[in-house]
């Protein structure tokens, strides 16, 4: 059998920081984060919150990382850890912390709850790659794309800032991020030839119903539609409007076009791990 790419970390919160009205940073460390090896990008991984509460972190360590997910739907679910997706925002080697970056939306969810008020030695569990090269990285442009168009909302930002780091000088892109306010912009260092525009909801009359979906559409992508190569992510309803007028208003080859709904207006990311596990309960 091949050993599974993931592992189980055991981490503490180093620090938080407020870094715009939108996003808190929150930095991680412990010994075992030095096995930790993000493949860049858009690299995602498991978050584990002790429940409201708890202090243990409760997840299914004895069943080794290739059966995780089987054995997590098994817990009792008022006693299993809480469990989000995130992106990595930055991995440091020296020293070895990891950086999450928490879009706050109140007191409506977990994660956002627990970002909020997380203090320095409080305990995390993160299930995260070991290897560089892991399924949790979607960004993968072929060999032949001369350039690249990215749209994403904020819960997609730090995903865009690792992609955006990550290309090689001069690869042209055009870049969408629709975020609440205008004092949601952030720095996102990159090398590449990159025309980013921000859309700020407060800047907004009206507040139109679809920017981001609206803003790409009213402009063409960057280079040759045979080669361009294109990533969305955000909210799963506009995310599939943005693929489907890729495909069939701009003629992009959906082979050429990774996607990822990171949330569902209306549904939390609870309801979405039901509908997965009945899913499969049900095939």
């Amino acid at each position: 059998m091949t050993a599974a790419p993931w592992e189980f970390f055991d981490l503490n919160v180093l620090r938080t920081a407020r870094i715009t009205p939108t996003f808190v940073r929150v930095t991680l460390g412990g010994p075992s984060l030095a096995r930790f090896a993000s493949g860049g990008r858009d690299q995602r991984f498991k978050l584990f919150l002790p429940r409201p509460g708890a202090r243990e972190i409760s997840v299914p360590r004895g069943e080794g990382a290739e059966n995780w997910w089987p054995a997590w739907q098994r817990m009792d679910p008022d006693e299993r850890a809480v469990m989000r997706t995130y992106t990595v925002r930055e991995r440091r080697r020296d020293p070895g912390e990891l950086d999450i970056d928490f879009a706050l939306h109140g007191d409506t969810g977990p994660a956002s709850r627990w970002a909020a008020t997380a203090h320095p030695g409080d305990p995390v569990t993160v299930l995260g790659p070991v290897e560089e090269d892991n399924p949790g990285v979607d960004f993968r442009p072929p060999a032949d794309a001369t350039a690249i168009l990215l749209a994403a909302d904020a819960t997609a930002l730090p995903a865009v800032a690792g992609i955006l780091a990550w290309l090689p000088p001069g690869t042209p892109a055009k870049v969408w991020i629709e975020v609440p306010h205008a004092a949601d912009r952030q720095e996102l260092p990159t090398k590449a030839g990159a025309e980013i525009t921000w859309l700020c909801l407060d800047e907004m009359d009206g507040r139109p119903a679809a920017p981001l979906a609206d803003a790409v559409r009213a402009t063409a992508p960057p280079g040759d539609t045979d080669t361009v190569y294109a990533w969305l992510a955000g909210e799963a309803g506009t995310v599939k409007t943005l693929r489907r007028h890729l495909v069939d208003a701009r003629g992009i080859d959906r082979r050429r076009i990774a996607f990822c709904g990171y949330w569902r207006r209306g549904t939390t990311e609870d309801d979405l791990i039901q509908q997965a596990i009945a899913a499969e309960a049900a095939a």
